[in-house]
């Protein structure tokens, strides 16, 4: 069995989400500021029409802030009942990765904070960190995030 991922980076580290939750891959856009929104929502902006929120995946992590480049994407992803945006460094490959090159994350490694990292594929020259996009964001989170595109 395979996987196939879409693989970006994101502070000189190598991620993977599974293919079938990415509607799209865009070039960063602007993107408007909403009062009182958690501090890893970047705000909306407007893809073909709808009103779309963004988050920065750099700021959810608590990784270190850097500024957007030519690279910077916004991959556009379907999380549970909502369309979300999420700036990430670069946009690396679309890759099959064979099942049995997947570990689970190391216990030390995983905390009530990182749930949402299903596992580690070895690749080549390279580890890349397997995402759980339903657990990146709480319920909570996803539901906030929905009044954004009703808004």
């Amino acid at each position: 069995m395979e996987q196939q991922l879409v693989v970006f980076d994101l502070a000189n580290e190598h991620y993977g989400v599974d293919i079938a939750a990415v509607e799209s891959i865009i070039k960063m856009q602007a993107i408007t500021v909403v009062p009182h929104a958690p501090s890893f929502v970047e705000g909306v902006t407007n893809l073909r029409g709808k009103v779309l929120p963004v988050i920065d995946l750099r700021k959810r992590f608590s990784l270190p802030a850097a500024d957007h480049n030519k690279d910077t994407r916004i991959i556009v992803v379907n999380v549970g009942k909502t369309t979300t945006g999420m700036i990430v460094d670069a946009v690396t490959e679309v890759l099959r990765v064979p099942e049995d090159t997947i570990e689970p994350p190391p216990p030390m490694v995983t905390t009530v904070d990182s749930t949402f990292i299903i596992g580690i594929a070895k690749i080549a020259d390279k580890l890349v960190i397997l995402l759980d996009l339903t657990k990146v964001l709480s319920l909570e989170e996803q539901t906030g995030l929905q009044s954004f595109q009703r808004a």
